[in-house]
């Protein structure tokens, strides 16, 4: 199946969403100051995620509603699965995780699975945290994940 791409600009930095005519597979943060995409012959589940996206980065979004796909063990879906259901604006740790897929030992398993992720804000990766409270690892890098964290908190606080 045919796959496609499209930049857009954020207030962090470029984002890539990779998908398919029917799903989204990919948003990640790429290192480049310019979109590298064309508009046209895009189809419009990536046009949708962009929108989306867009709205999420202007605090008039929460949740996504576009189809996702990623490939992955069992349990790397559980974590995945896990991750949607820290609501916006909060946190949990990676051990809170491990516990909600039932595998409590599984601490070290759950962080290199957060960091397998390719949906990024959709599956919201950054809002786990350590144990200790404080920001460890993210794949775009730990501003991003504090620019995030914060925006979130500010956009829930407004609409409170």
């Amino acid at each position: 199946m045919e796959t496609y791409k499209l930049d857009m600009e954020t207030p962090i930095g470029v984002i890539e969403i990779v998908g398919t005519e029917t799903v989204i597979q990919s948003i990640l943060f790429v290192e480049r100051e310019e979109v590298q995409s064309p508009e046209s012959g895009i189809p419009n589940v990536l046009r949708q995620c962009k929108e989306e996206l867009d709205a999420y980065f202007q605090g008039e979004r929460m949740t996504f509603s576009f189809p996702t796909e990623q490939t992955g063990t069992t349990f790397q879906h559980d974590v995945w699965k896990a991750l949607q259901t820290i609501p916006y604006a909060e946190t949990a740790s990676y051990r809170e995780l491990a516990e909600r897929v039932e595998r409590p030992a599984a601490v070290r398993a759950v962080g290199a699975t957060n960091g397998r992720n390719k949906l990024s804000i959709v599956v919201p990766c950054h809002r786990v945290i350590g144990s200790n409270g404080k920001l460890t690892g993210y794949a775009g890098g730990l501003w991003r994940k504090e620019w995030l964290l914060h925006h979130e908190k500010q956009v829930a606080h407004q609409t409170q």
